[in-house]
């Protein structure tokens, strides 16, 4: 799975041996994260979402240490309470390393031995420090790096969100240069290839996308023995603004989607045609809450001189009332995409998040009716 925007990209890969991909991320700008979840009969991967999902729900809108370590502590209740709603999910957690950028402040918060590096004229430097068996043994000058990534036990780690109810993120800020670039990233990465192959690939590859890629398939290529997930920032000095209304608010989607005009409006003044405009509208997508259930439309949201510059794709059945409340918000006034592909890419996600909603709630009255047919 893919996210993927500007100047960022995750991606996320199950790897070659394993049956399931119990990672997750979380690429919703300023906000990032990756987290690795564990336990059986598909418990880490409930793990991971919810963390994600409590993640997005409680993080600040700004980048503020104080209220991104409160959200980390909303994730980790919300690991525990998922936990105890069914024996098969006794003693899941999952890592969450979690990082909010604002223009060249970088905000980290970190529980477990995904990772959070920094890429410097060349440089990689790790801001994190895993919480792990090995990594303590590195501390102490029994093994060296190299020794852990192949320690027997590397994959023993000493703190998780959904251990502990009193559990605590380590917090860390940093500040970068403009044309820095941050990574996020889960041990299916940093325990198959060395950090300096990392730094080789982020500084080859200026494209986010094609770095992460490039990462995953490094990974793979040298056995691929767990799930890989990468988040690559490009850091450059634009500020967040200190009046942004919340991320997945109503006024947040109407801010995008006036964006989104205007873009339009500025495009058709230079090519000087109704043409330009039309191609790039038909060029873009959205998603958008319709009758209860998302829709796909090539275009954008709204009208440009009283004229609506969308065509339907596709009504799904997934219902917005299973997906998060964020999102139910944002698909209100519509989620646009650059192309189509990446609005399909999208759906899949949300299938996938509205089927495990589903498989999770047991509610034997609850029903759900179809979308009226295209």
């Amino acid at each position: 799975m893919t996210h993927a925007y500007a100047s960022s990209a995750g991606l996320t890969d199950p790897g070659l041996t394993r049956s399931q991909n119990e990672d997750g991320l979380l690429v919703e700008p300023p906000l990032y994260a990756v987290a690795d979840g564990m336990g059986g009969h598909r418990a880490g991967e409930i793990a991971s979402r919810d963390a994600l999902v409590a993640l997005f729900e409680n993080a600040p809108r700004q980048a503020d240490g104080n209220a991104l370590g409160r959200a980390i502590r909303a994730a980790n209740r919300a690991v525990i309470e998922s936990a105890a709603k069914s024996r098969t999910r006794t003693g899941m957690g999952t890592t969450l390393t979690a990082a909010m950028v604002d223009g060249t402040r970088i905000l980290v918060a970190h529980v477990g031995d995904s990772r959070a590096y920094l890429l410097h004229a060349g440089e990689l430097t790790r801001i994190t420090e895993d919480h792990s068996m090995v990594a303590d043994l590195v501390r102490r000058g029994t093994i060296t790096e190299e020794d852990a990534r192949f320690h027997p036990q590397r994959s023993v780690i000493t703190r998780a969100l959904g251990s502990d109810p009193d559990m605590a993120a380590d917090l860390f800020e940093v500040t970068a240069t403009a044309g820095d670039r941050m990574l996020l990233a889960t041990d299916g990465l940093t325990s198959m290839i060395p950090d300096d192959y990392i730094a080789e690939i982020l500084a080859q590859e200026r494209d986010p996308a094609e770095a992460a890629a490039k990462l995953i398939e490094a990974a793979n290529r040298a056995g691929g023995y767990d799930n890989i997930t990468v988040v690559i920032v490009d850091i450059d000095d634009t500020r967040a603004s200190g009046l942004a209304p919340a991320r997945g608010s109503r006024a947040a989607g109407r801010i995008k989607a006036a964006r989104m005009l205007w873009v339009v409006a500025a495009l058709a003044l230079v090519l000087l045609t109704g043409w330009g405009t039309y191609s790039y509208a038909y060029s873009r997508a959205y998603l958008i809450a319709e009758g209860g259930y998302v829709s796909v439309y090539r275009g954008v949201p709204g009208t440009f001189a009283g004229v609506g510059l969308s065509w339907l794709e596709r009504k799904t059945a997934i219902p917005v009332d299973r997906l998060t409340v964020p999102l139910q918000e944002r698909l209100q006034a519509g989620i646009p995409f650059s192309k189509l592909s990446d609005a399909t890419d999208r759906v899949t996600a949300l299938q996938a998040e509205s089927a495990a909603a589903a498989s999770s709630t047991v509610s034997p009255s609850a029903t759900s009716t179809p979308p009226p047919a295209p």
